[in-house]
């Protein structure tokens, strides 16, 4: 019973969190900044002067689909952002370039989250698989189901692994974003908090992996002492 309300919990808290981002995201995506600067010139300014100029800044559809590919070295700013002058703009496309200088530098976290990701791909894809096998096979082998576990696991420290490097990119955004004068006071707050709420969707994927991971084993493990 315990699994089911941590998980029910986690899944209200989630969509707390989520509808909280939008609305912040709406909200100061209504107030501009005090410059001239839409979220590509923002980035553009932010990824020269830290030696980043070699990184392309591009457009993509959607919404909060902004990332940073290391592969062809872009970062790719949805729509709002890309075009828009304001501070939630500003406070996405830095957070974006912050990637890109972790990656320029070598951030340690960037890397190690960097090398999982072939075997989260590859567990994302096959988990399934296995499970269903360890189903139709318990009566004779637990071992694809422990497989299953295993494979899994290594999602959930991919999600605990992202965690820092998020939270050190919103750092390095703010850092430069204040100390550029592109926003001060007032501006910083709204910024520094729209980066706040992105960082929570992070902390709550995270526990509900864990939880996740929690539920199999306990169903697994429960079922095999019956």
């Amino acid at each position: 019973m315990w699994i089911w309300i941590l998980m029910g919990g986690i899944f209200l808290l989630s969509m707390v969190v989520q509808n909280s981002l939008k609305s912040k995201f709406a909200k100061y995506s209504r107030v501009p900044l005090g410059v001239p600067m839409a979220g590509r010139d923002i980035a553009s300014a932010m990824l020269q002067q830290n030696g980043c100029g070699d990184v392309q800044v591009t457009s993509v559809s959607g919404q909060l689909t902004d990332h940073f590919n290391p592969a062809n070295r872009t970062v790719n700013l949805s729509e709002p952002v890309y075009g828009t002058n304001s501070i939630a703009a500003a406070a996405v496309a830095a957070h974006e370039c912050g990637h890109a200088i972790q990656h320029k530098v070598g951030y340690s976290m960037l890397q190690l989250r960097t090398k999982m990701v072939p075997l989260v791909s590859f567990a994302s894809n096959t988990i399934q698989w296995l499970l269903l096998a360890g189903i139709m096979v318990a009566q004779w082998t637990p071992i694809p189901l422990y497989i299953a576990i295993a494979l899994f696991a290594t999602t959930v420290a991919f999600s605990f692994v992202t965690l820092p490097v998020e939270v050190d990119a919103s750092r390095r955004a703010i850092k430069w974003l204040e100390g550029s004068g592109i926003v001060n006071g007032e501006q910083l707050t709204y910024a520094k908090d729209a980066l706040h709420a992105a960082a929570y969707t992070y902390v709550v994927a995270a526990i509900g992996s864990l939880a996740t991971l929690l539920y199999y084993v306990a169903i697994i493990f429960g079922g095999r002492r019956r």
